[in-house]
């Protein structure tokens, strides 16, 4: 229900990302892996029409982001890393403004604003001012938004920034669950915890370049390590030590 194919980015001549190839399947929960600057949010962001590829091409749900945007918008769910909301909105208007602009009938959209609201433990806040929540409680209200339309495909960059302890269960099993029959789940971290626990795949970057995509258990297993990060940490300082992110051409 992703897929990349080929996707690079270049700025000048640094590679972001080197021809990255990877999809996502229905029923699928896949977790992007990395370290800072491997090219996680660079790939979120070609994938949600942020930032245009230097070559290749991306799909979601088999529509071609970069030649149908308004069409592929339509059939992703986002949540950044940093959310940016309508200050001078309340929680319910903000929710009523998405629903209006996916065409979700008024008496189905205040029922699932009624269901967001309560899933993220928001409703006691529903008529204040957006301006006036904590980090963690626009968190919250951005996955709230991005579940109202019920879209066939999750992208989430690093899902637990600012969020409580309640929340983060609330999310980690968002993140499990909502990969089902006809759904697939994106997410970026650097908590490998989270990531073994819950994805059903694990892809990992670094310096631009896709190194290591496979379940967490077949990963271990593969590199005869106990834990993900034993994994990661070997993977990151040996292609540290072998690859550059500048591209040799003169």
């Amino acid at each position: 229900m992703v897929r990349f194919e080929r996707v690079g980015k270049d700025y000048g001549r640094y590679r972001a990302l080197w021809d990255l190839s990877l999809s996502v399947g229905a029923g699928e929960s896949l977790a992007l892996l990395g370290p800072n600057g491997a090219g996680k949010t660079t790939a979120i962001r070609i994938l949600t029409g942020q930032l245009s590829p230097s070559r290749g091409r991306v799909f979601v749900d088999g529509v071609e982001v970069w030649r149908h945007p308004v069409r592929a918008k339509a059939r992703f769910g986002y949540v950044p890393d940093r959310p940016y909301l309508y200050g001078k909105l309340t929680a319910v208007e903000l929710l009523r403004f998405v629903a209006g602009l996916y065409r979700i009938p008024r008496p189905e959209a205040e029922r699932r604003i009624e269901e967001e609201l309560a899933r993220f433990r928001l409703t006691r806040y529903a008529s204040a001012l957006i301006e006036t929540y904590s980090h963690g409680m626009r968190q919250k209200l951005t996955f709230a938004a991005a579940l109202l339309p019920r879209p066939p495909v999750l992208i989430v960059d690093e899902p637990m920034v600012g969020l409580d302890p309640v929340a983060a269960r609330t999310v980690r099993g968002l993140l499990r669950d909502y990969a089902r029959p006809g759904r697939a789940v994106l997410f970026s971290t650097h908590q490998l915890e989270l990531a073994e626990s819950v994805a059903d795949r694990v892809a990992l970057l670094h310096r631009g370049r896709l190194v290591l995509l496979g379940p967490p258990t077949e990963v271990r297993r593969a590199h005869d390590s106990r834990s993900l990060e034993e994994v990661f940490l070997r993977l990151t300082e040996d292609a540290g030590a072998q690859a550059s992110p500048w591209d040799p051409r003169p």
